[in-house]
């Protein structure tokens, strides 16, 4: 057990780990301070949730690709690996999730209408699953700035 507490250790203590989480934790808490200032309340679920701006998924690749980068070297295999999975995170959150996200929002409606005036109501589904290109965008360039700004702070 206390050979899987140190590998457990090692990974969380690693600069590239504690550096992507930082960006993921970033968008996740700008997520929340965008809410505040619209509603005017603080939605903690907002910290664990898909969806909105900016995009945590892009965030973390780009952050992931730019310390892998910076680390193994811009034509070692691992940045390259790094860079293609970057790719399609961002590709699937602003095509894929965002298409599921609209189909949702559609069978909620049809539902809607089909319960119209009963008092059971199905549970809705979730509409919030991807992002727009700016949402992508603005994730990945806080990676970038999060991975530029921590990653040389936490490889001393």
């Amino acid at each position: 057990m206390s050979a899987f507490i140190k590998a457990v250790a090692s990974i969380i203590s690693h600069p590239i780990f504690t550096t992507t989480a930082l960006a993921w934790l970033a968008a996740q808490a700008l997520k929340m301070v965008i809410q505040y200032f619209r509603a005017g309340k603080l939605d903690w679920k907002l910290l664990v949730e898909t969806g909105g701006m900016p995009s945590s998924h892009s965030s973390f690749v780009a952050s992931l690709t730019l310390c892998v980068g910076m680390s193994a070297g811009w034509q070692s295999p691992a940045f390259m690996l790094a860079l293609g999975f970057a790719i399609i995170t961002m590709h699937d959150a602003a095509g894929l999730r965002m298409a599921a996200g609209r189909q949702a929002a559609l069978l909620n409606q049809i539902v809607e209408s089909l319960y119209e005036g009963r008092k059971a109501k199905p549970p809705r589904m979730k509409e919030l699953l991807g992002h727009s290109p700016l949402q992508v965008i603005s994730g990945a360039l806080l990676g970038v700035a999060v991975a530029l700004a921590c990653y040389p702070l936490f490889c001393r």
